[in-house]
């Protein structure tokens, strides 16, 4: 018998939850409550949206292999970042790439200079 009391469905929490509303509240409160809660998820759905379209333009990475070799890795940079690397030695593609990576002012080492 205690297992069949327990063993409330869906539709039984609502009707619960709704009543305990009602005593918490009252009749004239719960509107109010209830578009404050609206904004409150909608707020957070925007902001999940928005986080959303940032990361996906963060990580357009499509790495499909491992890359073998220095100048894989400079060739596989130049090009998600939109750089043509076809003539370029692999100095040139490193400071095209420390130019165009954001928020970074990258000056090379006094040893690279030599």
């Amino acid at each position: 018998m205690m297992d069949f009391a327990l063993n409330i469905l869906g539709s039984e929490w609502i009707i619960i939850i709704l009543v305990a509303l009602f005593a918490l509240f009252g009749t004239n409160k719960l509107p109010d409550v209830a578009k404050k809660l609206g904004r409150t998820v909608g707020e957070f759905n925007k902001t999940k949206s928005e986080i959303q379209n940032q990361m996906s333009g963060i990580a357009n990475l499509n790495i499909t292999s491992p890359v073998q070799n220095e100048r894989q890795k400079l060739e596989f940079m130049a090009k998600s970042l939109g750089i043509d690397f076809a003539a370029k030695t692999d100095d040139e593609i490193r400071k095209e790439i420390s130019e165009r990576m954001p928020g970074k002012n990258a000056e090379p080492d006094q040893k690279d200079k030599k």
